[in-house]
């Protein structure tokens, strides 16, 4: 009987279990600023400025730059990449708004006229999970 009641107070803890994301960002050209990641879970709010779910940033360096988001429940998620060189917390555009510094997204690729949409770049994850994402 208590095997019973410990399993039925467990079952509801799992359900809500949260998870990690490990994110590899490979390509950073210079150890300036920092590399910025944003999670995103819905198509209304993807690459909104105050749409992210998650966010995350590491200092630059040359090479591999490797994150951890934690916490996030199971779910559909889609990643946005930047590397903010000059480290003033914001991704620069020219006068045409296409992004000066390096962007790069999950699953998907920046398009000629504009980045790509949010089902392009989502994925499941259901455990924790390990993405590799090149600038």
């Amino acid at each position: 009987m208590r095997t019973l009641l410990l399993a039925l107070l467990l079952v509801p803890l799992s359900m809500f279990s949260q998870n990690n994301i490990s994110v590899h960002v490979h390509n950073v050209l210079s150890n300036k600023g920092d590399v910025n990641v944003a999670v995103y879970n819905s198509d209304a709010t993807f690459l909104s400025l105050d749409g992210a779910f998650k966010v995350g940033t590491k200092v630059a360096h040359e090479g591999i730059v490797q994150l951890m988001i934690e916490d996030l429940p199971s779910g559909e998620y889609a990643l946005a990449v930047f590397h903010d060189e000059n480290g003033n917390g914001k991704l620069d555009t020219n006068w045409l708004g296409i992004p000066k510094e390096k962007v790069a997204f999950s699953n998907a690729k920046m398009k000629t006229f504009g980045p790509p949409k949010y089902r392009e770049c989502a994925f499941k994850m259901s455990s924790n999970y390990e993405i590799h994402i090149d600038l």
